[in-house]
């Protein structure tokens, strides 16, 4: 499929998965099924990949592994790369991202600081601090729920301003603010992307350009359905295949993320559905109700076919 960025669309447009981190009976990292899932989410036609954001257990791997998994997904697949590489220390995010660049990055994803609640002027100088030092595109993420600290439109708003500051990552669940920050940055060269699967068809509408999707691990080519459809104006078809996708989406979160997205993926065959402590795999119930979800994809819904 041929794809034409939308005109509000200048870095990021598209479906991101964002990658779980396979680990191994004794917890080592599974290099060999990291790189077989790049490559399987690439031959989908995701339009890139995000390792190490949340769902690939960032909190859970030391930084040499975090950067040899960014490393080990750049050198399995042709498209961008997304690395995650924030944290609540400024010097340490900044020495994440430094490291992810030159292992390979195209551009970065930067959580904002989590426990420490910095105030807005704050969080202002931690990203410009490491947007000042890393010359990559860089994505703002804001998820109040893990962080406790919500990014206000107006400083998004200033941070797009940087050349190197490129996007927003939005799982704050707040519809209105997420329109307000499109409204404030169009003139930008700055793209607001969906970090709720739920929430994409509606972020889409106001003027999104895709998402970092965690349902995308399980169905890619019907994200990529929903998200390209909608990026080409065609919202019934985009609508449609968001009420398909809906029981996916609410599934993912019946447990901490990525809990049911990796015992999906441990279904369909993808690997093991290992998880660091303190993660606990899935409930024997939950298990029971994701393996008669995900037959019901394989059975009642027409596959796309990209």
């Amino acid at each position: 499929m041929t794809r034409d960025l939308p005109p509000s669309a200048d870095t990021f447009a598209g479906v991101y998965p964002a990658m779980c981190t396979p680990f191994n009976d004794d917890g080592s990292i599974d290099y060999e099924t990291l790189r077989e899932d790049a490559q399987r989410l690439e031959s989908a036609g995701v339009d890139g990949l995000v390792p190490m954001g949340s769902t690939g257990e960032s909190a859970t791997v030391s930084h040499d592994e975090h950067i040899e998994v960014i490393e080990a997904v750049v050198d399995a697949v042709d498209v961008p790369v997304i690395g995650g590489s924030g944290s609540n220390n400024t010097d340490e995010a900044l020495d994440l991202s430094q490291r992810a660049a030159e292992a390979g990055a195209d551009a970065l994803l930067l959580i904002s600081p989590y426990y420490n609640k910095p105030e807005q002027r704050g969080l202002i100088t931690h990203y410009e601090t490491i947007a000042d030092a890393v010359d990559l595109p860089q994505i703002v993420y804001n998820v109040p729920s893990r962080t406790g600290r919500n990014i206000e439109p107006e400083t998004v708003a200033e941070l797009a301003t940087h050349e190197n500051i490129r996007g927003f990552k939005a799982a704050g669940g707040d519809l209105n603010q997420v329109s307000e920050i499109v409204e404030k940055t169009r003139d930008e060269e700055f793209d607001v992307l969906s970090g709720n699967d739920g929430e994409t068809l509606p972020i889409l509408s106001v003027g999104g350009t895709g998402c970092i999707s965690v349902a995308a691990n399980i169905e890619p080519e019907r994200m990529s359905d929903l998200v390209w459809s909608a990026l080409d104006g065609d919202f019934e078809h985009a609508r449609e295949r968001n009420h398909d996708l809906g029981p996916l989406f609410r599934g993912m979160f019946w447990e901490t993320n990525p809990i049911p997205v990796k015992a999906a993926m441990e279904i369909r065959g993808y690997g093991a559905g290992n998880l660091r402590s303190p993660l606990t795999e899935i409930t024997p119930e939950n298990r029971d109700r994701l393996e008669s979800l995900l037959a019901e994809y394989e059975t009642s819904f027409e596959r796309y076919d990209a």
